[in-house]
């Protein structure tokens, strides 16, 4: 093989600008979870805000729930719901990853309204737990297992 006669590669296309950034900055120009979304549109950036919130929301949500109230032991149920909840906290933590102020902030207000409503006391009567051991109260900060 004659290698005195190759041509040359071809030239190379050009890169589409990424939104990347390693600190945190501000603004609507963003990659949020898929590429060149929300890119460059204030309405596309307004509705990450409100994906991300509600997936932050969503996770205390699933946190909330205990599933063996309602099965017997340990079952498919738990671990479905289980991966649920650390699929959510994964796309999360990679929406933050953005490094994008107001997606952190919207994941942060998002997590704390969601405790609010689902984890704290103050919508709901703090109750006995029937699977944790006697005299045990479902407080703010419920461990997982009990």
């Amino acid at each position: 093989m004659d290698h005195d006669h190759m041509s040359p590669p071809p030239p190379m296309a050009p890169m589409k600008k990424h939104y990347t950034s390693m600190t945190f900055f501000w603004g609507r120009k963003a990659e949020v979870l898929f590429s060149d979304w929300p890119g460059d549109h204030r309405g596309m950036y307004a509705l990450a805000l409100i994906v991300v919130f509600l997936l932050a929301a969503g996770t205390e949500m699933v946190t909330s729930h205990r599933v063996d109230r309602y099965t017997s032991g340990r079952s498919l149920a738990q671990t479905a719901v289980h991966t649920l909840r650390v699929g959510l906290m994964y796309l999360l933590m990679l929406a933050v990853m953005s490094f994008n102020g107001g997606i952190f902030i919207a994941a942060c207000i998002g997590h704390a309204v969601g405790f609010l409503l689902f984890r704290s006391a103050i919508f709901s009567k703090q109750r006995d737990e029937p699977s944790c051991p006697e005299g045990t109260k479902y407080r703010d900060l419920p461990s997982m297992s009990c």
